[in-house]
């Protein structure tokens, strides 16, 4: 049996100020307040003697190694991004950080925000640049028609209204 997987596509380095401002502020949370409080509890832990039977210390060691993880992906992540922060000059056009309002053909109205993949968030209706359905709203303008292919079978959108 073979568990080779395919590395996966690299995703867009986009980013919009909003997500860059909570990707730092996420980074500066793991590294400057969390990493010393379990940096701390961990000495604590290996303090109190046999270490191979301390859970505290285990499961700390543990949430360190996922920290440092995340904290080298954050900052190589970070270094690599660039942040749109200003509106295209055509606005006619949707690009990266449109706020698009679309109808499907039952005539349900749909409005998503596109965003760079560190930042999607179906609750709040943001969708990847990277997504079928971000894919294909590139570069349309109002009345276009789109089809993608979902999970769900094949749908059809129509572009209402693009916002910046």
């Amino acid at each position: 049996m073979i568990r080779y997987r395919p590395p996966r596509p690299p995703s867009a380095k986009y980013i919009t100020a909003e997500g860059e401002k909570r990707l730092k502020a996420e980074l500066h949370q793991l590294w400057k307040v969390e990493r010393p409080q379990v940096t701390q509890s961990v000495t604590e832990a290996a303090a109190q003697g046999d270490r191979s039977e301390n859970a505290e210390y285990i499961y700390g060691k543990k949430r360190l190694r996922e920290i440092d993880g995340r904290v080298r992906y954050l900052s190589k992540r970070l270094e690599e991004m660039t942040v749109v922060s200003e509106p295209p000059t055509n606005q006619d056009k949707i690009y990266f950080g449109a706020v698009v309002t679309l109808e499907d053909q039952d005539g349900n109205p749909f409005k998503y925000k596109i965003v760079g993949p560190d930042e999607l968030d179906p609750q709040k209706g943001h969708i990847s640049i990277d997504a079928p359905l971000g894919r294909a709203l590139l570069s349309k303008e109002v009345d276009s028609e789109i089809e993608i292919e979902s999970p769900q079978g094949h749908k059809v959108f129509y572009v209402l209204a693009i916002e910046y």
